[in-house]
C-alpha cells in the first residue's frame, strides 16, 4: 500500500484525493486496511493533535414529523415511547456537563417544526449561556428547519449545528425515505446551505453499510463531505432497527462486521480528505464492538458525546438495535482536553481566528 501521508498537507485543506483513490482506500482489507488507519491516525496527530473533546450529549426529545424507513423514533413507529425533557432536566444535564469541565454539550432530538419547540430551544440555549456565563458551547441537531429558525437559535447562542445527510446518493436517499415532500433531498441540501450562511460550524455524516450502496456510493459521500467544506463529521455503520421497514425488508446488506471495518475505513479515509476538521466516535460503532469508538479515535477521529440524558430516559431514543447507553470516558483519560470547545480547526482558519 501507498504512503497516504503524501495525500495531505498540514497547512494546506486542499486535498488531492478523487473518487477513484477513495474507492481503493475504502476496498483495503487486512494489513494494509490497518495501515490506512495507522497513517490517518498519525494525520490527525500531524495536525490537529492526539485530544479528545467531550460533547455531553441531551437526547431531548424522540418527537419527529419524518418517518424514514431506518429509524427506530419515526413518525409512525407504535414501538416508541414518547417524551420531551423538561426545561429543568435539559438545565440539569447542561450543570452537570459544565461541572464535569466537558466544554460542550449537544442537544439532539427529532424533527419538530412547532413554534413552541422553536421557542423552548431558544430558552434553553439561552439559560445554558447563562448558567455557564457562556463558557459551555452548545451544538444542535434538531433536523432540517427553516432558515429563520436556524438564525434564531443561533443568536440565542448556538453556534454548532450536525444535520446528517445520510446519503449524498439521491437515487439511495428516496429508497431509505418515503416518497412526500418531508423527505425531500433538496430540502435537506437546502438546510446544510442556510446552516452555512447563518454562520454555524457546520457537520454532517452518513450511514455506512445500507443496502443498495456502492463503494463508489460511499467515495461520493466523502467528496461531497469535502466539496461542502464542512467543520465536523458524525458517521457510523448503518445498524437495523426492529419494527422499521428498512429492517424488514429482504434486501441484500453487508454483515455488520463488514460494515463496521467500513466505518474504520471511512473514518480514516475522511481524516487524509479532511485533516483539520473534527470527526466523531460515533455510538453506532460501539453497538456493533464494544470497544467501537476508541478504534475510531485510533483511525483518526477526535470527538466522543457520552450521553449525560438522565436514565430513565434513555431506553426512548433508540434510534437503531443494541445502542449502547454509556462510555466511560475515563479510558481515554489522558487525551481528553476537558473546558474546551474544540472548535475545528478548519473552521478556525476559514473565519480567521487561530
Amino acid at each position: 500500500m501507498q504512503n497516504y501521508h503524501n495525500f495531505y498537507r498540514k497547512n494546506d485543506p486542499v486535498s488531492p484525493l478523487g473518487v477513484d483513490r477513495l474507492v481503493e482506500m475504502l476496498s483495503l482489507e487486512g494489513a494494509e486496511m490497518e495501515l490506512l488507519l495507522e497513517e490517518a491516525g498519525r494525520c490527525r496527530s500531524a495536525v490537529v493533535g492526539d485530544g479528545v473533546y467531550l460533547r455531553g450529549l441531551i437526547e431531548y426529545s424522540n418527537i419527529c414529523r419524518k418517518d424514514c424507513h431506518y429509524c427506530g423514533i419515526r413518525r409512525s413507529s407504535s414501538i416508541a415511547c414518547r417524551y420531551t425533557l423538561t426545561e429543568g432536566e435539559v438545565l440539569e444535564c447542561a450543570r452537570y456537563a459544565f461541572e464535569k469541565n466537558y466544554g460542550s454539550i449537544v442537544i439532539q432530538g427529532g424533527e419538530n417544526r412547532s413554534e413552541d419547540h422553536i421557542s423552548a430551544i431558544v430558552r434553553l440555549v439561552g439559560k445554558i449561556k447563562e448558567l455557564t456565563g457562556g463558557r459551555l458551547g452548545i451544538t444542535l441537531s434538531l433536523g432540517e428547519q427553516t432558515g429563520d429558525t436556524y438564525r434564531r437559535w443561533f443568536e440565542a447562542g448556538a453556534h454548532r449545528y450536525l444535520l446528517r445527510i445520510e446519503t449524498s446518493n439521491e437515487r439511495l436517499y428516496k429508497s431509505i425515505h418515503p416518497c412526500d415532500p418531508l423527505h425531500d433531498f433538496a430540502s435537506r441540501l437546502r438546510a446544510l446551505e442556510d446552516l452555512r450562511n447563518t454562520g454555524y460550524q457546520v457537520g454532517t455524516g452518513v450511514m455506512i453499510g445500507l443496502p443498495g450502496q456502492s463503494m463508489e456510493d460511499l467515495a461520493r459521500d466523502l467528496m461531497y463531505m469535502h466539496d461542502l467544506d464542512i467543520d465536523m463529521c458524525g458517521m457510523g455503520p448503518y445498524v437495523e432497527s426492529e419494527g422499521t421497514p428498512l429492517a424488514a425488508s429482504r434486501l441484500p446488506r453487508l454483515p455488520l462486521g463488514k460494515r463496521y471495518d467500513l466505518s474504520l475505513k471511512m473514518v480514516a479515509s475522511l481524516r487524509l480528505l479532511m485533516p483539520d476538521i473534527n470527526i466523531a466516535a460515533t455510538t453506532a460503532m460501539q453497538a456493533i464492538y464494544p470497544e467501537g469508538r476508541l478504534h475510531a479515535l485510533r483511525a483518526g477521529a477526535n470527538v466522543i458525546m457520552p450521553n449525560i440524558t438522565p436514565g430513565k430516559y434513555r431506553e426512548s431514543y433508540f434510534l437503531y438495535d443494541n445502542k449502547p447507553l454509556s462510555f466511560d470516558s475515563n479510558i481515554i483519560e489522558k487525551n481528553i482536553r476537558y473546558g474546551e470547545w474544540g472548535d475545528p480547526l478548519r473552521f478556525s482558519r476559514r473565519s480567521g481566528n487561530r
